[in-house]
Order: C-alpha cells, then sequence, then structure tokens
C-alpha cells in the first residue's frame, strides 16, 4: 500500500524528461515577430505545419525538411538559432 505515492510520482518523472528546451531569458521585446520568424524559416527550406510558442520561451516548430522529413524543431525566438531538433527519416 506504500506504493502508491510513488506509483503517482512515475508520470511526473517522466513527464520531465520530455519537456522542452529553455530557449531564452530575453525579455519579450527583443524577440523576432512570429510572422518574421515563419517567414525566415520557410526561407531555410522548412514546411511549416504548426508554428508556436512554449512555455519555455522558445519558437517550435512541426513539419517538413527540405527532403520531407517530418521534423520538431525549438528555437531560440531572438535570433532563431536551433536549440533542439528531431527529425523522423
Amino acid at each position: 500500500m506504500k506504493l502508491t505515492p510513488l506509483l503517482l510520482l512515475i508520470p511526473l518523472l517522466s513527464g520531465a524528461a520530455l519537456a522542452a528546451p529553455q530557449c531564452t531569458q530575453a525579455d519579450k521585446s527583443k524577440w523576432m515577430s512570429e510572422a518574421d520568424a515563419q517567414q525566415q524559416i520557410k526561407a531555410m527550406g522548412y514546411d511549416i505545419k504548426k508554428f508556436k510558442v512554449t512555455k519555455t520561451n522558445c519558437y517550435e516548430i512541426y513539419g517538413w525538411d527540405k527532403e520531407k522529413h517530418k521534423v520538431e524543431i525549438y528555437f531560440d525566438p531572438t535570433d532563431l538559432k536551433k536549440v533542439k531538433e528531431e527529425i523522423d527519416e
């Protein structure tokens, strides 16, 4: 019966491993506009299915790269530096 509290912690611990990265501490006034960011990301060759602002101060996209691989990428909104990238090949 004492395992119950421990079992409740398992989803919390596993969720921490999947958390979005922290992209910037910069004030939002220093961020590139969402429209400009999307335009520049498209110019890099990405096809954006979904674009969003994360709670951890990132611009995140779901979409495809030039080779049509599915991607999930977190960008620093101040300079569009890639912070984390996942590619399904």
